[in-house]
């Protein structure tokens, strides 16, 4: 499986942000953790803080070079139509992850453009989320 795991803005800065909610490693221990923990998977990892570069992989992932792809979109999640309308266009199998349970945070957080357009969303479990995510599309594959 080819799966395109793409971060939305300030995932960068996992291990400097609130480790309650997001935990103590950082996002490059996060990549390394989910590599060894699915060795016969090709990972494509992308972060960016800017929405359009997101637009764009998203865009990119059209071309058929994955199999899947799984997103957390960090605080766009709660912003971002355009970014929902780039996923909605892309015929893959989905998968919308966060570190925190977002329905058990601020009110403003709750609010989700993303969820609807994806296959399923994990979160609250921080790296786990991310496992269940995969393991999520692995027995689902066609």
């Amino acid at each position: 499986m080819n799966l395109l795991i793409i971060h939305g803005p300030n995932l960068n800065m996992l291990g400097r942000r609130k480790q309650e909610h997001y935990g103590t490693f950082t996002q490059d221990e996060l990549f390394q953790k989910l590599i060894d923990a699915f060795p016969n998977i090709n990972f494509t990892f992308y972060q960016s803080n800017v929405e359009g570069e997101l637009i764009e992989i998203i865009h990119h992932a059209m071309d058929g070079d994955y199999d899947a792809l799984i997103i957390n979109p960090g605080a766009l999640t709660h912003t971002s139509v355009a970014l929902r309308d780039a996923l909605e266009m892309i015929d893959l199998p989905k998968v919308e992850v966060h570190l925190s349970d977002i329905h058990q945070r601020e009110d403003f957080r709750k609010i989700d453009y993303i969820f609807d357009v994806c296959n399923q969303r994990f979160m609250g479990k921080k790296i786990e989320s991310y496992i269940d995510a995969i393991t999520y599309l692995l027995n689902h594959q066609n």
